[in-house]
C-alpha cells in the first residue's frame, strides 16, 4: 500500500482496523485532514498523555518488490516506500499498544495516543495538525525513523517552504509569429537561472531544490502559454527560510518582468526546524543502551551484503557520516553497535514536520536499524531493503525500547522548558 501524500486511504483503514481491534478509541479526520486520525487508550485514572507519532505515506516513482536486492518495480513508475514510512507507522502503532499494555501490567494510570499523521513527504501533515492544537495536551511525543543504524535521533533539521510559481503568457506559432508570443516556459527557465546564481549568496546550510511540474506541453513549435515550477526552500530557522523564500520570489518576479508574463505564487506547505529535548533524548539513549544493539543473523548479513553490491564507496561513506557513526563501521553490512550519544544534536540537512510538534510539546526520536549500511534515502534501493524477517525485527525494536521507559509527572516537568517558542 504505497500511497502518496493525503491519499493514504487504504493505509489508514488498515491501521484503524488494527487499533480498534486492540481496544483503542479512534477519532477520524483529525484537523480536517481526510487521512489524519488519533487512537487513544485511557488506563486507570488517566494521567500524563503520551503520544506516538506514526506515518505511512510513500514517494512517487519508487515502486519496488520488497525483499528483492535488484531493481524490480511492481508497477512501472508506481509509488514506493523510499523513506520507510510503512515501517515507521507500523512500529509506532505497535509501540503505542505495548505502552498501553505496560501500564495495565504494572497497575499504572496514563493515557496513550497514536497519531496517524499523513503526508510527511511534501505535505507536512503534522504542521496542519499542530496548527489546530491536536498535540497541545501531550506530556511528550515520541517518534522514530527507519535508518541504517540504531540510536537516538537528535537532529538540527532545516525549516522549509514549498512553493508553486506559476507563469501565464500568450501562445503563438513558434516559427510563424513568435513575436506575438510571451513564453511562460522562458519565465520558468529564467527564474531557475536566477535561483541557481543565488545559491552562491545564501547561507551554507540553506538548500534550494526545484522541479518543473508543468512545462506547458510537448510541442516545440508552440510558444508555451503556461508553465509551473515547484520550489523547496530550506534553511536552519523558519525566519531564515522565510527570508530566502522572499529572495527566490524576487527571482520569479524578475523573470515575469523580463518575459512579460503574469506570475502567481502559491505556498503549498511549510514546516519548522526540530527543537531537540536533551532530557528525553538522554533517557531514551539509556534505554537503548540497556536493550543493546540490533540482533542480526547470518541470513540478514548475507542479504545486506548482496544489497551493498549496488552501492558505491561514496554512498557508504556518505551514509555513515549522515548518522555520525564511526567510519570503520562502513566496512560492515549491518551495524553491530548502537550510535554513541552525549547530548549534542547533529546537523541534518533534511526537514520533517515533527519539527512543528517539537515546538508545541517535548519530543524525542530514535533511529531503528532497518537497512544495509550506506543505503541512500529516497531511492528505490532504500525500498528494496525493506522486506522479510529483518523488516519485522526492525520495526519491533523501537517499541521494546519505548515500553521500558516509565513516564512520571516529575520527569515531564524536567523536560517542560522545551515547550513553546522562547
Amino acid at each position: 500500500m504505497a500511497e502518496l501524500r493525503f491519499a493514504e486511504h487504504r493505509s489508514v483503514a488498515a491501521q484503524i482496523a488494527l487499533l480498534e481491534a486492540e481496544g483503542f478509541r479512534v477519532t477520524r479526520r483529525v484537523a480536517g485532514l481526510e487521512t489524519a486520525f488519533m487512537a487513544e487508550a485511557v488506563v486507570g485514572q488517566g494521567g500524563p498523555v503520551i503520544g506516538f507519532l506514526g506515518e505511512f505515506d510513500a514517494l512517487a516513482g519508487l515502486s519496488q518488490e520488497a525483499g528483492n536486492p535488484r531493481p524490480a518495480p511492481l508497477v512501472a513508475g508506481g509509488n514506493g516506500h523510499g523513506c520507510g514510512h510503512h515501517l515507521l507507522g507500523t512500529g509506532a502503532m505497535l509501540a503505542a499498544a505495548a505502552a498501553r499494555d505496560m501500564l495495565v501490567a504494572e497497575g499504572l494510570s496514563g493515557t496513550i495516543r497514536y497519531y496517524g499523521c499523513p503526508a510527511e513527504e511534501g505535505g507536512s501533515g503534522k504542521t496542519f495538525m499542530a496548527r489546530e492544537g491536536v498535540f497541545d495536551d501531550l506530556a511528550a511525543a515520541i517518534c522514530w525513523h527507519p535508518g541504517t543504524y540504531a540510536g537516538v535521533m537528535s537532529n538540527l533539521t532545516l525549516a522549509n517552504f514549498q512553493v508553486y510559481f506559476r507563469f501565464r503568457g500568450r501562445p503563438a506559432h513558434a516559427a510563424g509569429s513568435p513575436h506575438l508570443g510571451r513564453s511562460a516556459l522562458d519565465a520558468v527557465e529564467i527564474m531557475n537561472m536566477g535561483a541557481n546564481y543565488l545559491r552562491e549568496h545564501i547561507p551554507s546550510d540553506a538548500r534550494l531544490h526545484y522541479a518543473i511540474t508543468d512545462a506547458g506541453g510537448i510541442s516545440p513549435n508552440v510558444v508555451q502559454a503556461n508553465a509551473e515550477v515547484l520550489y523547496l526552500i530550506r534553511s536552519p530557522k523558519v525566519a531564515q527560510a522565510e527570508a530566502l523564500f522572499a529572495r527566490v520570489r524576487r527571482c520569479a518576479e524578475g523573470a515575469a518582468h523580463m518575459t512579460e508574463t503574469e506570475l502567481t505564487v502559491e505556498v503549498d506547505k511549510a514546516c519548522s526546524e526540530v527543537v531537540p529535548n536533551t532530557v528525553l533524548e538522554m533517557a531514551m539513549h539509556e534505554n537503548i543502551r540497556r536493550l543493546g544493539p540490533p540482533r542480526f543473523d547470518e541470513e540478514d548479513r548475507a542479504f545486506a551484503a548482496a544489497i551493498r553490491e549496488s552501492l558505491t564507496a561514496e554512498d557508504i561513506e556518505s551514509g555513515v557520516a549522515t548518522f555520525g557513526a564511526p567510519p570503520e563501521s562502513g566496512a560492515l553490512p549491518l551495524p553491530e553497535e548502537i550510535l554513541a550519544f552525549d547530548g549534542t544534536p547533529r546537523f541534518n540537512a533534511g526537514s520533517t514536520d515533527v519539527g512543528d510538534v517539537s515546538w508545541v510539546v517535548p519530543t524525542v526520536q530514535c533511529w531503528g536499524a532497518c537497512y544495509a549500511i550506506g543505503t541512500p534515502f529516497h531511492t528505490g534501493r532504500w525500498w528494496r531493503r525493506a522486506g522479510g524477517r529483518r523488516r519485522t525485527r526492525a520495526c519491533c525494536t523501537p517499541p521494546r525500547r519505548w515500553r521500558r521507559r516509565r513516564w512520571t509527572r516529575s520527569a515531564t516537568r524536567r523536560c517542560w522548558p522545551a515547550r513553546g517558542r522562547s
